[in-house]
C-alpha cells in the first residue's frame, strides 16, 4: 500500500486514460487520492469499461487525438503534471496490417508529441512510456526476453512500437540528461487481462461474448504461448517505477520488462481451457482457424531486472488472474456495479 500512499495529492496525466488498462490506471490513482487529467480519444469499445465504472465523472477527462501536438501541448500545459504515464496507441496487431499508417501516427508521432508537451512544461517529474513485450526481434526463443535485446517487431503494430521505444531513448539522451530533466523509462509487459475488456481480437474478451451469447469460444492459434498476466499487475510496477524515478531520477531511467512468472506463460488453448472450468456452465472451446496474418507462436520475458532493481514482483499467478476476470464479469453483470467490483479488486491486490 506504499506505493498508492505515494500517489496521494499527486498530480498525474495519463494519456490513453479512456482505454482498458488507462482505465484500470485511472482508478488506482483515484483510490490512491492523485489528481488525474486524461486526455484520449472516446473510449474505443462499446460498452467500455471506462463508461461502465463512470471514470469520466470523477477525473479532469480531456478528449483529443494523441497525433494532435497543439491540443496535447495545451492540455500538459494546463494540468501541470508531476507524473505522465504515456498508453495511448493504436494497440491491436490484426488492426494494424489494415490500418499501417494510422498505426504508425498513432505510436510513433504520439510519442513525439507526448515528449515535446512534456519539453514545454516545468513541473514534470516522472514519465512512463508503455510500449509491449512485442517490442523484441521474436526469434521463437524457449527463454524469456532482457531489456537489452534487440528491437525489432515484425508487424505494424509491434514495429512501431519498437520505434516508439528509440524516440523515447533519443530523447532522452538528447533533451532529458541534464541533472534538472524529468526522468524517463520504457515498460513492455506481456498479454494483460483484466474485467472489463471489450477489445475485439483479444482471447479474454473473446470468452467472455461466447459464453454470455451461449456458443463455444473459437481460437484461432491453441498452441501460441504468450506471457498472460492480470493488468494490476504490470500496473504495480509502472506505478512502482514512476515513484522511485520521482524520488530518485538520476537511479531508475531505464527500460523494463514486466511479466508474469514462467508458470503463467500459457498456450492459448490452456487460457481457454482454465477459463471454461472457472466460468462453468457448460462454457467450451474450440479451434478455428481464420488464415490471419503473422502471429508469433512463442513469447516470454525475463523480469530478472525489474524484481533486482525496482523490488517488484508478480503476485496473481494466471488461475488467480482468470479467476479474478471470472468473478469481475458475473459481480458486474449481477450487481450492476462495475467501479465497485474494479475498485474492489484494486484494494485487494494491493493489500497482497
Amino acid at each position: 500500500m506504499n506505493t498508492l500512499k505515494f500517489y496521494a495529492n499527486k498530480k498525474v496525466f495519463v494519456t490513453g486514460h479512456t482505454g482498458f488498462k488507462g482505465t484500470w490506471l485511472s482508478r488506482i490513482l483515484l483510490l490512491a487520492g492523485a489528481a488525474v487529467t486524461g486526455y484520449s480519444l472516446q473510449p474505443p469499445t462499446k460498452p467500455s469499461l471506462y463508461d461502465l465504472t463512470g471514470t469520466e465523472k470523477e477525473i479532469d477527462s480531456i478528449h483529443g487525438d494523441i497525433r494532435d501536438r497543439s491540443a496535447l501541448e495545451k492540455a500538459v500545459r494546463t494540468a501541470r503534471p508531476e507524473i505522465v504515464f504515456h498508453l495511448a496507441a493504436q494497440p491491436l496487431v490484426r488492426l494494424s496490417y489494415n490500418e499501417p499508417a494510422v498505426t504508425y501516427e498513432t505510436n510513433v508521432m504520439g510519442t513525439v508529441n507526448i515528449l515535446e508537451a512534456v519539453r514545454a512544461c516545468d513541473t514534470v517529474r516522472s514519465i512512463v512510456n508503455v510500449t509491449t513485450d512485442k517490442v523484441y526481434q521474436n526469434r521463437e526463443w524457449l527463454w524469456g526476453y532482457r531489456e537489452d535485446e534487440r528491437l525489432c517487431g515484425f508487424d505494424p503494430y509491434s514495429n512501431s512500437k519498437s520505434c516508439s521505444e528509440l524516440v523515447t531513448y533519443s530523447y532522452k539522451k538528447s533533451f532529458f540528461s541534464a541533472e534538472s530533466s524529468p526522468a524517463i523509462s520504457t515498460v513492455r509487459s506481456g498479454n494483460v487481462i483484466g474485467g472489463g475488456d471489450n477489445a475485439s481480437d483479444r482471447i479474454i474478451p473473446d470468452c467472455i461474448r461466447a459464453v454470455q451469447s451461449g456458443i463455444p469460444i473459437t481460437i484461432r492459434n491453441p498452441n501460441s504461448t504468450r506471457p498472460y498476466q492480470h493488468v494490476l499487475e504490470c500496473l504495480s510496477g509502472y506505478l512502482l517505477l514512476a515513484q522511485k524515478q520521482y524520488e530518485h531520477p538520476e537511479k531508475y531511467c531505464s527500460s523494463y520488462n514486466f511479466g508474469p512468472d514462467d508458470s503463467s506463460c500459457v498456450t492459448t488453448g490452456q487460457l481457454a481451457e482454465l477459463f471454461c472450468s472457472l466460468w462453468g456452465e457448460g462454457a467450451e472451446w474450440k479451434v478455428q482457424g481464420d488464415n490471419g496474418p503473422h502471429e508469433a507462436n512463442y513469447l516470454k520475458l525475463d523480469c530478472t531486472k525489474a524484481r533486482k532493481i525496482l523490488g517488484w514482483t508478480p503476485y496473481w499467478d494466471i488461475h488467480m488472474a482468470v479467476k479474478q476476470v471470472v468473478e469481475w464479469h458475473k459481480s458486474a453483470e449481477r450487481d450492476k456495479a462495475s467501479a465497485a467490483v474494479t475498485d474492489r479488486q484494486i484494494i485487494e491486490y494491493f493489500k497482497e
